[in-house]
């Protein structure tokens, strides 16, 4: 029998670290992701979806899914993810991007090891009943020199630790600086000196167009005979024709791959060469790395389900947020709604503004939750800090995201303006005020006032005269709606005023139409800004 509590489905095992840190607010369901009629049966309703690397979740799933709001991947690799249907479904995909650098990094080392004395090899000689003392008598690694592509973080653990073993560190990142290679211990050199100077060259690139086949023939003539590959990386890196090339007429000393073009590889020309170390994609193959993993995307799991900005998710550009920012998400989430409310036909352009302290901080996340905000109440499907920048896109309507030291009453002030396809110009603006941080909003297209933000409100704006006031609340009256709060902003130079009602409930069929016309109102609109979660 179901709970009310939000389902998520455990596609894969995973370990019980990962399920405690997912806590007791979760309806827990263990699946088969391989089985796919048994999958689409399980996330039916299910909120989240926890996998590894054997379920493939892809447009069909996210069809049987409509109320999933999270992929979370327990590992690096997103190839079983389709980010751009989660994207366009409105789900957030989450990964674990550091649970394996240390175990990557690790692996490598050993590799650079086993190469350096001949492990493998020799291993399987004395199994075999030989004893080849001489014949694998191997180098020391102190005074060698380690080439290192790509100095990130798995890049510079390596180089740390293999530092520790004597060897001088060169290094050829065109994303790193001279001070980070520095502080590592490592020279930055052109892509070439590294290939001439270097014992032993470990790559730690991502695979893109550019990269692909990065070690090539034209690599490997210009390395010392005697030099070692490593490849703990990506597949794909390294040619696999030109590397058996290479080691046949040996313009190289040796190789250790953990990573193919195509996996599960089982067979390449090079597989039989006793100068080369082959594992079956054992970087991220740790207990220790597995276990970080699951609890990393449990973590973030938690937050995508709490409504929250999820910093590792892969298809949201909101970044790590600051605390300061994080209680002006749901405030401007709302204003978004506001705007909408307010406006007559479609908008072309919306523009987010964060004036005060807020101005010093990374604020992209408070663009996201306006656009959210502004389509929540317009289309039929979920909508997401993932879907709000498509949908914004599709409709052709033009973002901005301004920030601002200057601000007057507040410390903090966030804006939201639109402009409409008929050239209507729209603000609604809001502020955090007090110990609590009550949302309040402060401001609606040029008038200033002061109120809380409610679940309901009424905004009105008209001719300024003697007994609009009271025709708005007799006609409320009689609806028997009651007023819980009201302000009033004047324009005296243009003779005319705002309203802003916050009331107890909905208001009745018509009663808007009702009022707007007793009271010649140029704008009328209902916000109702209850919780749809």
């Amino acid at each position: 029998m179901s709970s009310n509590r939000p389902v998520v489905v455990l596609a894969e095992e995973l370990s019980p670290a990962t399920v405690e840190a997912l806590g007791p607010d979760f309806e827990i369901r263990q699946s088969d992701g391989t089985d796919r009629q048994r999958l689409f049966a399980d996330v039916a309703d299910a909120e989240a979806i926890m996998v590894r690397s054997a379920t493939t979740v892809d447009a069909e799933v996210f069809s049987h899914a409509p109320r999933l709001k999270v992929v979370a991947r327990a590992g690096v690799g997103l190839d079983n993810v389709d980010i751009k249907a989660a994207t366009a479904a409105g789900v957030m995909v989450v990964n674990a991007p550091t649970s394996n650098i240390v175990s990557a990094a690790e692996l490598t080392c050993a590799h650079i090891l086993g190469l350096a004395r001949h492990i493998a090899p020799a291993t399987q000689a004395l199994k075999g009943g030989e004893w080849k003392r001489s014949k694998y008598s191997g180098v020391e690694l102190q005074d060698k020199v380690l080439g290192v592509i790509g100095l990130g973080r798995i890049g510079g653990l390596v180089a740390e630790r293999m530092k520790a073993f004597g060897m001088e560190l060169i290094a050829y990142d065109p994303y790193v600086t001279s001070a980070r290679a520095h502080q590592i211990g490592a020279q930055l050199v052109s892509l070439d000196d590294l290939f001439a100077k270097a014992d032993v060259i470990t790559i730690h690139m991502p695979k893109t167009p550019e990269t692909l086949g990065m070690l090539n023939r034209e690599a490997f003539e210009k390395m010392k005979d005697t030099a070692f590959v490593v490849n703990v990386a990506r597949g794909g890196l390294v040619d696999e024709a030109d590397l058996d090339a290479a080691l046949a007429e040996g313009l190289i000393g040796g190789a250790a791959i953990d990573v193919f073009s195509s996996e599960p590889s089982t067979d390449l020309p090079f597989f039989g060469r006793e100068n080369v170390v082959v594992t079956p994609h054992l970087g991220a193959s740790t207990s220790e790395a597995q276990e970080k993993a699951g609890v990393s995307v449990a973590r973030s799991v938690r937050l995508a389900l709490a409504g929250e900005l999820v910093p590792d998710a892969v298809n949201v550009a909101g970044g790590a947020i600051d605390e300061l920012v994080r209680p002006g998400i749901p405030l401007v989430e709302k204003l978004g709604r506001v705007l909408n409310a307010l406006a007559s036909d479609a908008f072309t352009d919306i523009e987010t503004e964060a004036a005060g302290e807020l101005a010093e901080h990374n604020v992209d996340a408070l663009q996201l939750a306006a656009l959210k905000g502004l389509f929540t109440d317009v289309v039929s499907e979920q909508v997401s800090y993932v879907n709000a920048p498509v949908l914004a896109e599709q409709r052709g309507i033009a973002t901005r995201l301004t920030t601002t030291p200057d601000v007057e009453d507040y410390r903090n002030a966030l804006t939201v303006r639109g402009a409409t396809a008929s050239g209507v110009n729209l603000e609604v603006r809001g502020t955090l005020t007090g110990p609590k941080q009550i949302e309040k909003i402060v401001g609606v297209n040029g008038y200033d006032l002061e109120i809380p933000l409610t679940d309901h409100l009424v905004i009105f704006e008209y001719a300024d005269r003697p007994g609009v006031v009271g025709a708005l609340g007799r006609i409320l009256g009689e609806a028997e709606v009651n007023i819980a709060g009201m302000q009033v902003s004047q324009d005296t130079r243009e003779e005319r005023a705002l309203a802003v009602l916050a009331v107890d409930a909905a208001l009745p069929a018509g009663v808007l139409d009702t009022i707007a016309q007793e009271v010649g109102a140029a704008l009328a609109a209902e916000v109702d800004l209850e919780d749809r979660t």
